[in-house]
């Protein structure tokens, strides 16, 4: 049991920050209040530092792109099929990459990594913690999200193989989707009868829950009209989706806002180094966020290393972003966003004890976390 006394509040529900106590037990936030009773319980004094919720990357490839080890530890594309959906990040990740550990010592306890942006279809995302030695035990959701991509990745990794234009992509992902509806057709129509059912196809069984809208298109796409490519491709088939990168969602913010997607914006630091990103801009999720869409800042790690997450908040509000909004985009929008905000993303009873203590603001670009708590246990 663990009691953290005495700390200003900021759990995510209420914009202003209060002073209170929180009990831990189990892993899990028992209460938030003041003068709580915690006969037995470790107590952390608090007192006069900040607390706050665990941050949340909505988009990374943390420990699927190794640290420091080039062509060996790359395993987030698969670079010999441009359709491969029933590929799993999970079976990737690996818990022991330092990448991990760093992103845990800057406050991030929770990701959403999975593939890469090579392939029209890459594969499954999975919401992870960012402690543990086995990913089977790090995760809080599998799968969260089918990737898919848009623009030039695609076509730059493909284009002397099958796939030299933006349609040929779009077509693609079509076809994808269209197999899989007669796929699952097929499966229904046989019923308990397995001499009617068709052949096991592994990358329409992978698509059968995108279909059945148990997990959103995770859809990469950072010039406008790849977004709107998305949108339409996503509405053509009754789909889920979320937008991923949104690098010009600021120049259709309005048409954005009006299709209700959860908008992951980033990487914003650092070179344009192609063509789809020379509008990028570190007001593109201040703006999103006044057209009234959901955002989610994100790193992109390794594109910014995990650890700098907040500090990529930090730079949105510099760029004119509220600071509560941008707080909210590092928490519990981006825990909204993977499907997990029953768990994380604020400070609530019966929530996963995922905890910051800071001793200054985290949005100044200089502080970081004095404490970090993942489950209740202190991160060393």
């Amino acid at each position: 049991m663990l009691c953290i006394k005495n700390g200003r509040i900021h759990d995510m529900v209420n914009r202003e920050a209060y002073e209170a106590d929180i009990l831990v037990d189990g892993g899990k936030i028992v209460k938030i209040g003041k003068g709580l009773a915690a006969d037995g319980a470790e107590i952390i004094d608090a007192s006069g530092k900040d607390v706050y919720p665990g941050f949340v990357d909505a988009h990374s490839h943390l420990g699927l792109d190794g640290y420091g080890i080039g062509f060996e530890g790359q395993d987030y594309n698969e670079m010999n099929d441009i359709c491969c959906p029933q590929l799993r990040g999970i079976d990737s990740f690996n818990p022991m990459d330092p990448t991990v550990h760093m992103a845990a010592m800057g406050g991030v306890t929770c990701v959403g990594t999975g593939p890469g942006s090579a392939n029209v279809l890459g594969g499954t995302f999975i919401a992870v913690k960012t402690t543990g030695k086995c990913v089977d035990d790090m995760i809080v959701k599998d799968p969260i999200a089918m990737k898919c991509a848009f623009g030039e990745n695609p076509k730059r990794c493909y284009k002397d193989k099958n796939n030299y234009a933006r349609m040929s992509t779009a077509s693609k992902l079509r076809e994808m989707l269209m197999k899989a509806q007669d796929y699952k057709a097929r499966k229904e129509a046989a019923g308990e009868d397995v001499s009617k059912r068709p052949a096991l196809d592994m990358k329409l069984e992978a698509m059968i829950p995108v279909l059945n809208g148990e997990i959103p298109l995770k859809a990469h796409a950072h010039q406008a009209n790849d977004i709107l490519t998305a949108v339409r491709i996503a509405k053509e088939f009754g789909v889920k989706m979320t937008l991923e990168h949104c690098t010009e969602g600021h120049l259709i913010a309005e048409e954005v806002a009006k299709t209700n997607f959860p908008c992951a914006v980033g990487p914003s630091l650092g070179h344009a180094t192609k063509f789809e990103l020379q509008n990028k801009s570190w007001t593109t999720p201040g703006v999103l966020a006044k057209a009234g869409c959901q955002v989610s800042i994100i790193t992109d790690a390794p594109v910014i290393p995990q650890q700098y997450l907040p500090l990529c908040a930090a730079m949105a509000v510099r760029a004119g972003m509220d600071s509560y909004e941008a707080l909210k985009a590092i928490t519990i929008n981006p825990a909204k966003h993977l499907g997990v905000a029953d768990r994380i993303g604020s400070l609530e009873a019966g929530k996963d004890a995922d905890i910051l203590i800071f001793a200054g603001d985290p949005l100044n670009g200089l502080s970081v976390p004095e404490m970090v708590f993942i489950d209740g246990k202190k991160i060393d």
